[in-house]
């Protein structure tokens, strides 16, 4: 942890070379952690994409217990090399619980989802997660609903109604729609457990949940019929490498590292700009339009988790400790 200028003792800040040292050396840190954000970002918005490429071949469940088999599998191998505690017990369950939640359910939902509808509108969807995980954490008796909330939500909410329906009804899947907002529920109610499994080492939550729940999401793709295969196919190849390399790996790391310097509400904005990686990846590479109906949804939906779940916070969001 980096120490602040005032940390610095009497005699320490006598020296002008010592005070430039932790003032290059704080500077270097802020920097570090403004591109690992932006690359959260960029990763995070990429990644409903890269999953709508992996669908183009394989199966929805298949295709993510796949991707978590491989990601569990890397996580083990750092936790073995780096002689980490394993949960026990108690602690080893409630783990367990949080990967399921966490891995099988809400990606259950997200890769079913990303077959009926684009990347740009999951992307907005999800962009909820931080007005949502007030209300489960409500629900768990952890904080008091505010009125704030309550507001935000409403405008969200009229945001998705707004890219769904349309002059002749609905214009989105209703059964797509109603997935991905079930897949940010089940990511809020995650973000929620995850506090009860701070024990950890994050790479061992990690290897511990992705193992339970990719298990677990391979056996709901058995119970489906899916078919099981290696991707054939170029884009769905690069699209699995890619989420298991950077959608997985590469973004949990540089998430740790944004939330160890900066506050925790700083990935809250995440969340909200990866629509915008989204929409616009998606625009690029598949040719999906950017529509005035999709945007104004974006930004109704934006507005109301500022609103209801980031308003004010932005002050703590570059607080280093």
């Amino acid at each position: 942890m980096l120490p602040s200028l005032w940390e610095l003792s009497y005699d320490d800040a006598a020296h002008p070379s010592a005070v430039s040292a932790a003032t290059a050396t704080a500077s270097r840190a802020g920097q570090l952690t403004l591109i690992s954000f932006i690359v959260v970002v960029l990763l995070g918005g990429s990644n409903f994409v890269a999953v709508r490429f992996s669908n183009q071949e394989l199966d929805p469940f298949w295709g993510a217990g796949l991707r978590f088999c491989l990601a569990a599998a890397l996580f083990v191998l750092f936790v073995v090399l780096r002689r980490l505690r394993w949960p026990r017990g108690r602690q080893l369950w409630m783990t367990a619980g949080y990967g399921i939640v966490t891995f099988t359910l809400s990606y259950a939902l997200m890769y079913w989802a990303l077959v009926e509808v684009t990347a740009g509108i999951a992307a907005v969807v999800l962009a909820m997660v931080p007005l949502l995980t007030p209300f489960l954490a409500a629900a768990h008796k952890l904080e008091r609903l505010s009125g704030r909330a309550l507001i935000g939500a409403t405008i969200a909410f009229a945001g998705v109604v707004w890219m769904t329906i349309g002059p002749d009804g609905l214009v989105l899947p209703l059964s797509g729609l109603i997935a991905i907002l079930l897949a940010a529920i089940s990511v809020a109610e995650g973000v929620v457990l995850s506090k009860t499994v701070a024990f950890n080492h994050p790479a061992v939550t990690n290897a511990v949940a992705m193992s339970f729940g990719s298990v677990l999401m391979l056996a709901v793709s058995a119970v489906a019929g899916e078919t099981w295969q290696i991707p054939q196919e170029t884009d769905s190849l690069v699209a699995v490498i890619y989420l298991v390399l950077f959608g997985s790996i590469a973004l949990f790391v540089l998430s740790l590292l944004v939330v160890r310097t900066w506050a925790a509400s700083a990935m809250a904005y995440a969340f909200v700009l990866f629509p915008v990686v989204a929409l616009l990846l998606e625009a690029w590479l598949a040719d999906v339009p950017l529509t005035a109906k999709i945007m104004v949804g974006a930004i109704l939906v934006m507005t109301g988790v500022w609103i209801g779940a980031l308003r004010g916070s932005l002050r703590r969001v570059v607080s280093s400790e």
